[in-house]
């Protein structure tokens, strides 16, 4: 259970001076002799930009992994391009780039994943190095989390789960919102130096654990919010209203919400929001189908009932068996209700 995780967590802390020092090496914006190495794992559609931002803002050595070697080629060739002198390697492994860095971030997709980068073979766990800083930027099962940080503390590294809420603009833009749980102040503080270079909310929400429980509750509301809006939208384009009209009277009345003025799912409405893209280059509707998962889940073990998040998730069921639309950004469910422009 995730109290009994959080009992077994309780493994003794380092001295305070030590802390002290090392909270000095970490925030030091020094050349990269000094700055520790980071390790990045997981270049995807959030992690690629997360990773270049935080790249760009070190003035250290970086290492970076992914199974998919043409986003590591893709990578390497942005920063060649910003760069002259540029100190990008790709690692082998998992296991390889813990052998080199002092600083892991990683960004996947979905639990398994997770396990599989920090508990498989020639994972991370197999080359982590003494205090090395985990940081865990995925949204997971509770559970699954808590169960990757123990291993990871039992084996002498430090662990934090900071999942992201803004989506992939906010990763391009760097404004991302990071909801992290972490066993102390001391490890929030260390990881929060690396947190900002990627966006531009970090809050602790507690302890191990509590990032993704922040996250999770964060994404219940977006599905039905976003299935809301879908719904008023449609409803007014049918009733002879200008889509463009209708938002501008929701974004300044009680129905304003961040799937109206920012993710407005009728195209053409907001230019940079992926309906107006083929609904292409956001958060896919089949990984809020895998949050809503998470979400039934946590409901589960805590007994709390769920009414509208139950309907969300099955939207997005029936939704996701489209095969083209389980790719498309979840705010393509005003498609699938049948949403004309």
């Amino acid at each position: 259970t995730t109290a009994h995780l959080r009992n077994h967590l309780a493994t003794p802390r380092h001295p305070a001076s030590m802390h002290a020092k090392q909270l000095a090496s970490y925030t030091s914006a020094s050349p990269s002799d000094k700055e520790p190495t980071i390790g990045f794992i997981g270049l995807g559609q959030m992690g690629f930009h997360m990773a270049t931002h935080l790249q760009s803002k070190s003035h250290t050595r970086f290492v970076i992994y992914d199974t998919n070697q043409q986003a590591l080629a893709n990578f390497q060739a942005q920063v060649r391009e910003a760069q002259e002198a540029s100190s990008i390697t790709i690692a082998r492994s998992p296991a390889d780039l813990a052998e080199q860095s002092s600083v892991i971030v990683t960004a996947l997709p979905e639990s398994a994943h997770v396990k599989q980068a920090y508990l498989g073979g020639k994972g991370v766990l197999e080359g982590l190095r003494p205090d090395t800083l985990c940081i865990d930027s995925s949204t997971i099962d509770t559970t699954v989390s808590m169960e990757v940080s123990r291993k990871i503390i039992e084996a002498g590294g430090r662990a934090v789960d900071a999942p992201i809420s803004g989506g992939i603009m906010g990763a391009k833009a760097g404004t991302l919102t990071f909801m992290v749980g972490s066993q102390s102040e001391e490890d929030f503080a260390r990881a929060r130096v690396y947190l900002e270079r990627m966006g531009k909310n970090v809050v602790r929400c507690g302890d191990l654990g509590a990032g993704q429980a922040a996250k999770i509750c964060n994404n219940l509301l977006l599905a039905i919010s976003m299935v809301g809006t879908a719904e008023a939208m449609n409803l007014g384009v049918r009733l002879g209203l200008d889509p463009s009209v209708l938002a501008g009277i929701v974004n300044t009345s009680s129905g304003r919400c961040w799937s109206s003025d920012t993710a407005n799912p009728v195209p053409n409405v907001i230019a940079s929001a992926p309906s107006s893209n083929e609904y292409e280059g956001g958060f896919k509707s089949r990984l809020m189908l895998k949050d809503l998962g998470l979400v039934a889940n946590a409901a589960k073990e805590s007994k709390t009932p769920l009414m509208l998040g139950a309907l969300a998730e099955n939207i997005y069921r029936h939704l996701s068996n489209d095969s083209e639309m389980a790719e498309k950004d979840f705010s393509v469910v005003y498609k699938w209700l049948g949403g004309r422009n």
